[in-house]
């Protein structure tokens, strides 16, 4: 499946996720792929120790909260939860990070157990772009 394909498939299930609920205002760039560059699925962490995760980003280019420019946006980083609405500001709590400076890493510590880790980009305002652009989700275990 091509990467267009991909993400009109997600934007999808997304939409449906949340109701069906209306997309974000900002169009996202046509071929956006946002990836976790580290950890892998799969990879497993030290619990209740501090270890770098890497956002990905090809087709759009990152830019800090506030500022609107064509084809930009900031990453949100979800741990162990599904996406917020499509069309409303993303939630800002411990499982929604925001990096609205635009930081394309950061470091994470995990409690023992299971995690999903997965990436949404948002728009100057936090609200996901139109088509949202997202990650897959990822599973890491910590012990």
């Amino acid at each position: 499946m091509d990467r267009r394909l991909f993400m009109a498939a997600i934007g999808a299930i997304a939409a449906a996720a949340a109701g069906a609920a209306r997309a974000g205002e900002t169009p996202s760039a046509p071929d956006t792929w946002l990836y976790i560059g580290w950890p892998q699925d799969g990879s497993v962490v030290t619990a209740n120790k501090p270890f770098r995760v890497w956002f990905g980003l090809r087709n759009m280019g990152v830019a800090p909260k506030g500022v609107k420019y064509p084809n930009t946006g900031h990453h949100h980083l979800l741990i162990d939860v599904g996406l917020p609405p499509p069309d409303q500001e993303i939630p800002n709590d411990r499982n929604h990070l925001h990096f609205g400076a635009g930081e394309t890493e950061t470091m994470l510590e995990l409690p023992p157990g299971r995690h999903t880790l997965q990436l949404l980009m948002g728009d100057d305002r936090h609200i996901p772009h139109n088509p949202p652009v997202v990650s897959r989700k990822i599973t890491v275990v910590a012990r």
